[in-house]
């Protein structure tokens, strides 16, 4: 699924509208119907309070609309009009007539007026500001925003949580509404996926409107999701006459003293990614917990009883995947600078691995192109540098994996791949992720993938979505608080077959996971 900008969104209009011949208010009331029916299949008509606010533009139209399904439907509603300016949309007004002609006339809210009373067990419908925002709302909505917020009653807001921007964060947090629901239309925005601005919706759904699907087929989105239905296109089941040779020699290099389980993770995980060979390369201290734990799992170990002193080449191994537990001391920075530059081909490249690039910026330039490099937050700031919002942090990933022509996979909530100026949203995982080994075991899977002859970039796309639908599957059996990493291992058997099933729609997509 694409993630359009704003303009994307008003052409997507601008196209379906002439495709079809019909006017704006046709296709207002087409979505605004959408939103009417997802809320009374979940009242059926139960006696609750409904409390909707609506703005002047377009966004304010769609609240319009719902208010007289609403009404015609036998609902108590209440109806105001957030009076923040004095022009109006066509739309919006043809709607408030039609509104006027149930008998219903809204309440006009301006600087002047009260807070209206808001009970508990109500319902707000929050039509406020829509994707057009582009200046903070004026004091006095910011007051009534937070005065909805502080009610303690259900927010449901339409295609936007009120006085959030779609494309820079707020200056004021608590000038936007929080919405428990929030349905938006077409397609998801960027802002949900991202920790300063996914906040503000609980949960989220897309309503398919009938946008014209030329336009939506051809538009060329910055960003995209990475859903079931993506990896499915390029995933390669197993065929009969294969043997292990056929799925690659993965090596997995790293570790220290007291940090060998880091390259344990990684080697086990990309044996159940399905590489056919997984050697792990480890100082001499890992050599007997490896090959005790790992019978399946090759083990090579380098000079230095507690770290890496020098590194080996690849050998034999068509893929490598680096930096795992292997500490920065001086030797190893050494050690891994040197072969770094020996390096021809695409390598996996994770957390000292870039805690030591980070070190020697100059060396950046040896990062062999289409290296896959997975770094968590603190790791993305030590290499591209601080960054003044999530927006900014996007911006310098972006820049920095264009400039180093790698993938560039950056961890979270919402783990985003970047690559060749495009960015990948995943659509998998949860919060008992935050959990130690968990980046090990990704960086393992997208090993085991790239030695199966995936390319980086979709060896990177499948790995995150894989990972994170292990995470699901392990969570759904412990809960968030007991998920550790190696569950997460044990359900990657489960999320391939999940993902070799037949063909489906994609899980609905939710903030923070």
């Amino acid at each position: 699924m694409k993630i359009l900008s704003r303009e994307q969104f008003y052409e997507a209009d601008r196209r379906t509208l002439s495709a079809e011949g019909i006017p704006g208010e046709a296709l207002m009331e087409r979505a605004a119907t959408r939103v009417f029916d997802w809320l009374h299949a979940r009242l059926e008509g139960a006696p609750v309070p409904v409390f909707v606010f609506c703005g002047v533009g377009n966004n304010g139209g769609d609240g319009l609309v719902v208010a007289r399904h609403l009404l015609d439907h036998g609902y108590t509603v209440d109806v105001f009009v957030v009076d923040y300016s004095q022009a109006r949309s066509e739309d919006f007004l043809t709607n408030l007539k039609r509104l006027k002609g149930r008998k219903k006339w809204p309440e006009y809210l301006d600087q002047g007026s009260p807070l209206p009373e808001i009970p508990a067990n109500g319902v707000i419908i929050d039509a406020i500001f829509g994707i057009g925002l582009n200046r903070p709302p004026d004091p006095w909505v910011a007051d009534l925003i937070r005065h909805l917020n502080s009610s303690g009653a259900f927010v449901l807001s339409i295609d936007m949580p009120s006085g959030l921007y779609l494309h820079r964060v707020p200056e004021d947090p608590s000038a936007v509404v929080g919405a428990d629901v929030l349905l938006t239309f077409m397609a998801p925005k960027l802002v949900f996926f991202l920790p300063q601005t996914g906040v503000f919706a609980e949960r989220w759904e897309v309503l398919d409107i009938g946008q014209d699907p030329v336009y939506m087929e051809e538009a060329e989105a910055a960003y995209n999701l990475v859903g079931r239905e993506m990896v499915r296109t390029f995933y390669r089941p197993r065929t009969k006459f294969s043997h292990k040779g056929t799925y690659g020699h993965a090596l997995v290099l790293g570790g220290s003293h007291g940090k060998i389980g880091a390259v344990a993770l990684a080697a086990k995980a990309a044996l159940a990614s399905g590489a056919g060979l997984v050697t792990a390369c480890v100082p001499e201290c890992g050599y007997v917990p490896l090959q005790a734990q790992l019978p399946e799992v090759m083990v090579l170990t380098t000079p230095g009883f507690s770290e890496h002193t020098e590194l080996p080449d690849v050998g034999a191994a068509q893929v490598c995947g680096i930096g795992m537990g292997m500490g920065t001391g001086e030797p190893v920075q050494k050690a891994f600078l040197a072969w770094l530059e020996k390096m021809q081909t695409p390598v996996l490249l994770d957390a000292d691995a870039l805690n030591i690039l980070s070190l020697h910026p100059a060396d950046l330039h040896r990062i062999p192109g289409g290296s896959i490099l997975t770094p968590h937050p603190g790791e993305l700031k030590r290499l591209v540098g601080p960054w003044k919002d999530d927006f900014d942090k996007l911006e310098k990933a972006l820049v920095f994996a264009g400039a180093h022509k790698c993938i560039l996979v950056v961890k979270g909530a919402h783990t985003m791949v970047f690559a060749q100026g495009k960015g990948y949203v995943n659509t998998t995982g949860n919060p008992g992720m935050a959990t130690a080994g968990s980046g090990d075991v990704l960086s393992g899977m997208i090993t085991g993938l790239l030695a199966q002859g995936y390319e980086p970039l979709q060896a990177a796309l499948l790995g995150v979505y894989l990972h994170g639908r292990a995470g699901d599957l392990g969570a759904s059996r412990t809960g968030y608080e007991a998920l550790t990493a190696t569950e997460i291992i044990s359900s990657i058997s489960q999320a391939f077959l999940e993902l070799s099933g037949p063909a489906g729609p994609d899980q609905k997509h939710t903030a923070g996971g």
